[in-house]
């Protein structure tokens, strides 16, 4: 691809953690992505990190003078603090330019900061189906995104041309894309991360309210299926508060229906019901493999 021409002139990732330091990896790597790579925080010590990295040629705290000059911006930041953020730097937004997201819930995220845009500017999130637990710029790399998917989620009515354009941006960074609502997202990763990294917080706080003695012993000799299963709970809170709040209602139905289906196994434990224990266990086992082992969440 050393003909193809970079798909935007200057981007600017606000919040270059986990997910926003990868993506500044992964364009650093390549010609096609961007020409111009702006690293926009509040915090002047994730910036110093990010010139230290060498991984953008401009870092700032002026969210708005970062954004006027851009052709593409992504807010890498935790849910809670998305619309604030759209609203203080979409008025200063140039025509032709796109504003994205990656928040893990959707919720009314669309229809809220589309109601925002300016004449002639477009809003495209996704949402990466990659991560690990860690966070900040030192977490990222650029290959976080090879081979994964990448939701679109675009309003009604966003010009098909930006779409196509994150489509392609995505597809440069490695991933795989398909576009969805905001409904039908929020209950995709309700089931698949929301319930998931729920569990493994409960469980650790859990282990932690048992006796002295046997507390100490559960973490000292934690088995490889309490160290897989919890390795998610080490994930930011601050992100994960605002995830389990902004999905309350759909979370809470999904929490219901594994609720129901544990309580049926329990019965069967309860009854020494074999055959439905089996049953269980053979299901679960056969969901399992067909999924492909991935290190990330």
């Amino acid at each position: 691809m050393a003909d193809t021409p970079p798909l935007f002139k200057t981007i600017t990732i606000v919040g270059p953690g986990l997910i926003g330091s990868s993506i500044l990896r992964r364009a650093r790597q390549t010609d096609t992505i961007a020409q111009k790579l702006i690293a926009a925080d509040c915090q002047e010590a994730v910036l110093h990190r990010v010139t230290a990295l060498n991984i953008a040629d401009e870092t700032t705290t002026d969210l708005i003078a970062a954004a006027a000059q851009s052709d593409l911006v992504i807010l890498c930041i935790p849910t809670g603090a998305i619309r604030a953020v759209a609203a203080t730097i979409l008025p200063h937004m140039k025509p032709g330019s796109i504003l994205s997201d990656v928040a893990s819930v959707r919720s009314n995220l669309g229809p809220e900061i589309h109601a925002l845009l300016p004449e002639g500017v477009s809003y495209v999130p996704a949402h990466p189906m990659a991560g690990t637990e860690y966070s900040g710029p030192d977490a990222g790399f650029a290959t976080l995104f090879e081979d994964r998917w990448t939701l679109l989620i675009p309003p009604p009515g966003t010009a098909p041309e930006a779409i196509a354009l994150m489509e392609a941006f995505w597809h440069r960074c490695g991933a795989r894309t398909r576009q969805m609502t905001d409904q039908y997202h929020d209950q995709v990763c309700a089931i698949v991360s929301h319930l998931p990294h729920l569990l493994a917080f409960t469980i650790c706080n859990t282990a932690d309210r048992l006796s002295a003695d046997l507390q100490t012993d559960v973490l000292e000799y934690a088995a490889s299926g309490f160290r897989d299963f919890t390795r998610i709970a080490a994930s930011d809170p601050i992100m994960w508060r605002d995830i389990f709040l902004t999905n309350k209602d759909v979370l809470l139905a999904t929490f219901k229906r594994f609720e129901e289906d544990a309580h049926r196994m329990v019965k069967a434990i309860q009854e020494d019901d074999s055959e439905a224990i089996m049953q269980n266990l053979q299901r679960g086992r056969h969901i399992r493999r067909g999924l492909m082992p991935e290190p990330q969440n």
